[in-house]
């Protein structure tokens, strides 16, 4: 059924349950598919997927459990949110993608790109969250809270409610589990191209340090960018520049020598060869 101008919205049977997912209409290429953080919906994640609808095909589902998306019997893990993403590229007959995930969705996105990267035609982690900058669980909380009152306060009618229906206890033993997934170093080995795109008001980030050490050690198809005003919602709060960022970067010339960056990024590491 049609949702908004240029988007539908579909219900898919993946693994015996019902999976919601908004889609548009139109484009060409490679799939661009969003992956969203834990304990909310993807529609947060419309407003860059909106602005990358207009050359390719977007997809934003709702993962197993959260959102419109039909409940499982358990709060799936990453390695079980991975298995059900594949599950529905399979639905969609969508046999390679460009993964974007945000928070939660970086680990998700990780993990298909290591259990199946001929299914990933390229890997975006926006505010990949997980590792020991967010141990132990106390301190990721008061992370949480202080990221809380950086985004913008357009977001708290988005996110709310998703955070209500999937509940706190639920949340709470997921978030902790996130923090234990080591994002960083995972992404020091991701087998396909990938764009790590980090928020400089970010609390859930490493330090600047931390994040230049891992920009230093990392292979020559990562390529890693900031943007400077975003706090960890980057899809939300600042599409435009994500989306610039994600499109120059899919046209392999994002931080290339003489290439304008969009407004508000800057280059924290680029690939020394071909993407």
């Amino acid at each position: 059924m049609a949702t908004e101008q240029g988007w539908v919205t579909e219900h898919l049977h993946v693994e015996g349950r019902s999976v919601h997912l908004r889609r548009s209409v139109g484009g060409s290429g490679v799939p661009v598919v969003h992956i969203h953080g834990f304990a909310i919906s993807g529609a947060y994640l419309m407003p860059t997927a909106r602005v990358l609808a207009g050359r390719r095909v977007n997809v934003v589902p709702d993962l197993p459990g959260y959102g419109r998306s039909e409940r499982r019997d358990r709060v799936l893990d990453i390695p079980a949110l991975a298995a059900a993403l594949l599950g529905i590229l399979d639905a969609l007959d969508i046999d390679q993608a460009v993964l974007v995930g945000n928070s939660m969705g970086c680990p998700v996105g990780l993990e298909v790109a290591h259990e199946a990267p001929e299914r990933v035609d390229r890997l975006v982690l926006v505010s990949p969250a997980g590792g020991v900058q967010n141990q132990p669980l106390p301190r990721a909380l008061g992370q949480l809270a202080l990221d809380v009152v950086r985004e913008s306060t357009r977001m708290l009618p988005v996110a709310l409610p998703d955070y209500l229906r999937f509940g706190p206890v639920d949340g709470l033993r997921l978030f902790h589990e996130l923090t234990l997934f080591p994002s960083l170093e995972r992404l020091l080995h991701t087998p396909v191209p990938t764009l790590a795109v980090l928020g400089g008001r970010d609390p859930l980030m490493p330090t600047p340090s931390r994040v230049r050490e891992v920009a230093r050690l990392a292979p020559e198809h990562v390529t890693v960018a900031l943007i400077e005003q975003a706090a960890h919602a980057v899809n939300f709060s600042h599409p435009e520049a994500l989306a610039q960022a994600i499109e120059a970067w899919l046209d392999g010339g994002l931080g290339a020598d003489g290439d304008r960056l969009p407004v508000g990024v800057r280059m924290v590491h680029t690939p020394r060869g071909p993407v």
